[in-house]
């Protein structure tokens, strides 16, 4: 029997140009029941302030260290860094099944707020900006000294995030990682045959079919993209060729706060909770070398598959052979984009 093939009702595979793998996408999985693991999702209101907290004003952490009484954003070293500076030197081993290398850098701890129970969805445009400028700078004094500065936030405890006081984090070394490695090769080797940019090609391709999109302003888009792996994955774009956030003018700062003040709270209000996610940014490394090929991005990795207690986990036939999706990346931009732009707590109170 011959049936029409269609993306929504068939399953297929997509690609993904930015790091030259393949997903499988399954969307007549989607209606399967479930009776598997659900989460526990932590609805206890957080206080603004609490005593036994590492990361509030004028605690002592772990370490015996002492926050200083912060009124706004605040980073310090991490108390249990994966990094150190003065790891000692080591030259690759020569045995090609015994391979490694020495690597230094630093891990540094950014607190959002002094506020122990506000998350950015529900912090004010002019406090995400303040994180925003934070981002930048941390780029800017440790990429003089580390070719690769991840800025990054793990959100929530299904994310693995230890402390409930909303923080991300800054890893820098010397080495450029596995995934910034493979993007570097793909925006090249794209710029090589086309004389474009990769992301800037593929958005002004969203731009025209609109099918995937779920926010944009003057200066930055939000979608879905075409080859996204997880349920509510997101990538964040900036609309004019940009390489590193420090490059970021305060207008597109302020349009950068404004669009993820509404993307956060659409995430919130997806399932009435306080979204988990792991989010990072993507900008062209740190050293000396041409990277004029670059376009600046961020991702948003959320695990959530379809209420606040069900996630999805990448294991048996996806750690094993190729990562896979139920549900179809259009539709979950249509479900985001029709969300509210009012945080659900606000329709609460």
């Amino acid at each position: 029997m011959n049936t029409q093939f269609g993306k929504i009702s068939h399953p297929h595979r997509r690609y993904n140009p930015l790091t030259d793998e393949w997903v499988l996408v399954s969307p007549q999985r989607a209606k399967r029941p479930w009776q598997g693991k659900q989460e526990k999702i932590d609805m206890d209101l957080q206080p603004v302030y609490d005593p036994e907290c590492y990361l509030c004003p004028g605690n002592v952490r772990a370490n015996g260290k002492r926050n200083p009484r912060y009124s706004s954003t605040y980073v310090f070293t991490n108390d249990f860094s994966a990094l150190i500076p003065d790891s000692p030197e080591k030259k690759v081993s020569p045995n090609p099944f015994i391979k490694y290398e020495s690597i230094k850098g630093t891990c540094r701890v950014i607190c959002f707020s002094p506020r122990h129970d506000l998350t950015m969805a529900e912090m004010s445009i002019n406090e995400i900006q303040e994180v925003i400028n934070v981002w930048a700078d941390q780029i800017s004094e440790l990429g003089v000294r580390y070719r690769w500065v991840q800025i990054f936030e793990n959100k929530g405890t299904i994310m693995g995030c230890s402390n409930p006081h909303p923080h991300g984090q800054v890893w820098a070394g010397t080495a450029l990682p596995n995934i910034p490695f493979k993007e570097d090769i793909s925006q090249l080797s794209h710029f090589q045959k086309n004389d474009s940019l990769l992301l800037m090609d593929y958005m002004n391709f969203e731009c025209e079919v609109k099918e995937r999109i779920v926010i944009e302003n003057d200066d930055w888009i939000v979608l879905i993209p075409f080859w996204a792996v997880w349920p509510f994955e997101t990538l964040l774009l900036p609309r004019r060729h940009v390489l590193r956030l420090p490059d970021l003018n305060d207008n597109e700062r302020k349009n950068l706060a404004e669009i993820l003040k509404h993307l956060l709270t659409k995430y919130d209000n997806l399932f009435s909770t306080s979204f988990p996610y792991s989010m990072g940014w993507h900008g062209a490394p740190t050293d000396s070398a041409n990277y004029s090929h670059w376009q600046l991005h961020a991702h948003f990795y959320p695990p959530l598959l379809r209420s606040s207690t069900i996630q999805k986990f990448i294991v048996g036939y996806e750690m094993l052979s190729e990562v896979q999706r139920d549900l179809n990346p259009e539709q979950a931009a249509k479900r985001i984009r029709e969300l509210s732009d009012i945080h659900y707590k606000v329709h609460h109170k």
